[in-house]
């Protein structure tokens, strides 16, 4: 969990208001959950390895002395570590109110009990945009063009998608000789880009034996050029296609996917900056009746690192007054109607050592207060 210095905040909310315009122009309205959801959500059996990593809240006064006392479970709550399992959850207890096709955009932290590393934090960002209720391809092809725009208005445009369909993986599994227990098979194969090929076969040698080893090896290394006809919609997205690639050893660790899965991809960045797929039966766990769902994600955390915007593109200015300050209030409104952002600050007595520690903090100009408007001289930190 980290700190954010004020030009990483700043940076951090420009790239976060850019996705939001793109995907609100589409029509996806934001919406908001809680941080914790009840701990029999969290522990479902649908979040993959995330579900080992959940932050657990205890209860509470006379709830926790008497589970203490009977040995029975101290939580009740966790905190949650995506934002799909809350937004199914809260379309379920909404649903009267909500349009018959939710297209939510969700922005918000998340919490896993990760080992820190580079670029694995305990608490990081996502942002994810979902469309409930419509059963068509329609909501694969508005969330990937919707996300291939969102990245191109940051300046990721080299981004492209892998994807791929849980359905194809059942049917590859099947022809494998792998009927039962197919999750834990997927999540052997999850693994091929971490421990290799050959340490995936040998696990799915271990539990499934040689010969459904040997089949999933031939599977997972054949050269894949034509997409299947279960992907065929891809076509349908016109230029977009292009940045789209069949990847058939694509799984996706959620356990709750049922149709289309996709991973983002960027050069140079040692994993997907974001995720998502079709998951169609989540609701249903909590509402008794399924609803077709889809959604994609995007990794704030590593988007950040990659993108190159300019938190102060536009005009950042800080005047340095002495004793009117009044007049630097009234100076401070006026350069605001002409569009600068405008910090007001007391000069220093090393005006040199001033100067380079407000450059250091992402600010493009500067100036000595003055009488008036037309006496003031701005001038360039760089």
């Amino acid at each position: 969990m980290r700190d954010l210095l004020p030009a990483e905040k700043q940076k951090r909310e420009q790239l976060i208001s850019l996705i939001r315009e793109t995907y609100a122009a589409r029509g996806f309205q934001e919406i908001e959950t809680p941080a914790v959801e009840a701990i029999e959500r969290l522990s479902s059996g649908q979040g993959g390895d995330n579900e080992k990593l959940v932050f657990k809240v205890l209860k509470r006064g006379e709830e926790l002395e008497r589970a203490v006392s009977e040995g029975k479970e101290l939580a009740d709550l966790g905190l949650r570590f995506d934002l799909t399992v809350p937004l199914t959850r809260y379309f379920a207890s909404n649903r009267a109110s909500l349009p018959r096709v939710l297209k939510a955009i969700q922005v918000g932290p998340v919490w896993r009990a990760e080992r820190p590393q580079k670029g694995r934090y305990r608490q990081f960002l996502q942002c994810d945009i979902d469309i409930l209720g419509e059963p068509s391809e329609l909501a694969e092809l508005e969330l990937i063009s919707a996300s291939l725009a969102a990245l191109d208005a940051i300046g990721l445009s080299k981004a492209t998608i892998r994807v791929n369909d849980r359905r194809l993986l059942k049917t590859q599994l099947d022809a494998a000789g792998i009927s039962a227990d197919q999750d834990r098979a997927m999540i052997a194969i999850d693994k091929l880009d971490k421990i290799g090929l050959a340490k995936v076969v040998e696990e799915i040698a271990e539990s499934w034996g040689t010969e459904s080893a040997q089949k999933v090896s031939a599977w997972l290394s054949a050269d894949v050029s034509d997409w299947p006809e279960e992907l065929a919609w891809v076509q349908k997205l016109g230029d977009d296609a292009a940045r789209l690639r069949y990847d058939p050893s694509l799984v996706r660790g959620m356990g709750y996917y049922t149709g289309a899965i996709f991973e983002i991809e960027y050069p140079g960045a040692e994993s997907s900056i974001g995720g998502g797929g079709r998951y169609d039966e989540m609701v249903g766990r909590w509402a008794g009746t399924d609803t077709p769902a889809a959604g994609i994600s995007l990794g704030i955390e590593r988007i950040i690192e990659l993108s190159e915007i300019d938190s102060n593109k536009g005009k950042s200015l800080v005047v340095l007054i002495e004793d009117d300050f009044a007049g630097a209030m009234s100076l401070q409104e006026e350069l605001i109607a002409e569009g600068y952002s405008v910090r007001l600050e007391r000069k220093a007595k090393n005006i040199k050592a001033q100067l380079e520690e407000l450059a250091a903090n992402g600010y493009e100009f500067f100036a000595y207060q003055a009488a008036s408007r037309q006496e003031l001289e701005i001038r360039s930190l760089a």
